[in-house]
């Protein structure tokens, strides 16, 4: 599929050439830092050497002097507590953090993990039954909560009072808890509002840590949770999260909990310097898979873990998890795809709409990105539980699949979600119904641009410009995540060298030596996943456009500049 090249607008030249002069780097680099909203040499140095002493003043968000007054009164007062989070991998690890924390504290203290499937994202009636039945008294809700009115009001109701910590949008009406922590409050003037949800329980330890004069070192110990959080739950690493994931990768690199340790190591990424894709491919995933396989209690079990035996026999179930997780993603992935190719109708649709009944519900989400990426159209999968058809939805980028879906409403039971990505369920006989709908919605909406699959990136450049100076200042931008994704360069007309190969198991990779045509004799090594078929025309000798960003790859004790290839653009004549 032929993909859009978008080369991001060059920032204000005043700007470029003053953080040029100021930081003594290229013009490459201070275009990069402008893009970035940077603009002087005080503000590229917290870019670069991001402080803890940065982070903002906790009780600037509304709320928190409320929240921190009902914490300290539950640790005087010997109350029971609860610490409650969403199953999801943002959800455990606020939850764990909360509960490393207060364990020292508070004698009487619990948490919870909604099931999934039984009870739902959110404050489940059941985990009100049960805060009832325990005699709790507060309940600190981490990663959800917001909407949770009526939930709230009935266990005020019950003698339970809530702290809510949570990063999503509210409606109209805020729960009438304690304290409701969210700067996306609307009446919340917290300076940042793109924390995640355990980035929201930091502020409030932080808060009570600085009220009370309790070591700081301890509240820091607790950054590998939120650089994880941070990761997987796929918030902009700007601002103050860039400040916790710079400190939460050290941690994580340094001296990690003993719970994310046993993960690191089954995850192969022991004596590597772990970054943010490293936890949203392969430390996030793990966490993930229990609540989609078995319970997201399992995941909190080992990210608290105190004894390496049960570290470890933790850690082999949640590693088990993850291989049927893989295994159910890749098979049912296939039997979508298998499904289309021998639909001759859906080749000619805008979207996917696609249900089985014997689908495995805690992997829909992912079948549904993973088609989306493949067809790039909005894609719905659905399967059946409790005798209804329930699924999740994927977008594709600038299109409003939320609104497309509500447009739908009369055919739904319920829906959630945003721009990019909802769940949904239906009676099954709807199916069909909403499938014509939701095409025909789609068709009149969306764009040509919106159905073709475009890659944003930074800069044109030459390959004489990638030295070692380069690829270094390149390495301070990290962490990389959302509004600071890992640079991407475009380079014009350069040649293969004469020895590009296919490579892999079935020759699909492209293997490329590059120079450029203008005598300069530096070959430039690099690596092109599932892109083979350009192979015969790379092959000719004749020039052609590369897309790409670039990492170092080691190989036989050798450590070397590599470019990864995004993409190719072959000039035929």
């Amino acid at each position: 599929m032929d993909k859009i090249w978008n080369i991001k607008e060059q920032g204000d030249m005043n700007v470029i050439k003053h953080l040029s002069a100021a930081l003594n780097v290229n013009m490459v680099i201070a275009n990069l830092l402008a893009q970035r909203g940077v603009s002087n040499y005080n503000e590229a140095k917290a870019f670069f050497r991001p402080k803890l002493s940065d982070l903002h003043d906790p009780f600037l968000m509304k709320d928190m002097n409320k929240a921190v007054e009902r914490l300290e009164k539950a640790i005087a007062e010997d109350e029971r507590v609860l610490i409650y989070g969403d199953y999801d991998v943002d959800g455990t690890t606020s939850v764990a953090m909360m509960y490393q924390y207060l364990r020292k504290r508070i004698k009487n203290l619990e948490y919870y993990i909604p099931d999934r499937y039984s009870e739902g994202y959110g404050i489940s009636p059941r985990s009100i039954e049960y805060a009832t039945e325990q005699k709790i008294t507060l309940i600190i809700v981490l990663d959800c909560g917001i909407k949770a009115v009526e939930k709230i009001r009935q266990a005020k109701e019950k003698g339970i009072d809530f702290i809510i910590c949570d990063h999503h949008n509210p409606d109209d009406i805020i729960p009438d808890a304690v304290a409701v922590l969210d700067p996306k409050r609307p009446d919340c003037p917290y300076p940042y509002n793109e924390l995640a949800g355990c980035g929201v329980g930091f502020k409030l330890l932080q808060a009570y840590t600085q009220k009370n004069d309790e070591p700081v070192v301890e509240l820091y110990d607790l950054l590998d949770f939120v650089v994880v959080s941070i990761a997987s739950d796929i918030v902009p690493v700007t601002g103050e999260n860039r400040v916790l994931a710079h400190y939460g990768l050290k941690k994580l690199n340094s001296n990690p909990s003993l719970g994310l340790k046993t993960i690191i190591q089954l995850s192969g990424l022991v004596g590597t310097e772990m970054s943010i894709s490293d936890i949203v491919f392969k430390i996030g995933p793990r966490l993930n898979a229990s609540g989609r396989i078995e319970h997201g209690k399992k995941s909190v079990e080992i990210l608290v873990v105190t004894n390496e035996e049960e570290a470890d026999r933790l850690g082999d179930e949640i590693n088990s998890y993850n291989e049927i997780r893989k295994t159910l993603d890749r098979d049912i992935t296939q039997e979508a795809l298998d499904m289309i190719a021998h639909d001759p109708i859906q080749s000619e649709r805008n979207t996917t709409v696609l249900y089985n009944r014997d689908w495995h519900k805690g992997v829909v989400g992912i079948v549904a990105s993973r088609l989306t990426e493949h067809y790039y159209r909005p894609t719905v999968i659905l399967t059946e539980s409790n005798g209804m058809a329930t699924g999740s939805a994927r977008s594709v980028k600038d299109f409003d699949l939320y609104e497309a879906i509500g447009s739908c409403s009369d055919l739904l039971e319920s829906y959630g979600g945003h721009m990019y990505a909802a769940g949904l369920t239906m009676k099954i006989e709807n199916i069909p119904a909403f499938n014509r709908r939701f095409e025909e919605i789609v068709t009149k909406l969306i764009t040509d641009q919106q159905q073709t699959e475009m890659i944003e990136a930074d800069a044109k450049i030459q390959l004489s410009e990638i030295t070692p100076k380069f690829y270094r200042l390149l390495k301070q931008f990290a962490p990389f995540g959302p509004h600071n994704m890992t640079p991407v360069f475009v380079t014009e007309n350069v040649l293969d060298a004469g020895t590009s190969r296919t490579v892999g198991r079935n020759l699909e990779h492209l293997k490329l030596d590059l120079v450029e045509p203008t005598g300069n004799s530096s070959v430039f090594s690099a690596i092109a996943f599932n892109q083979a078929n350009h192979y015969e025309a790379i092959s000719q000798g004749l020039p052609f456009d590369i897309c790409y960003s670039i990492a170092e790859n080691e190989f036989r004790g050798k450590t070397n500049i590599q470019l990864y290839i995004r993409d190719i653009s072959a000039k035929i004549y």
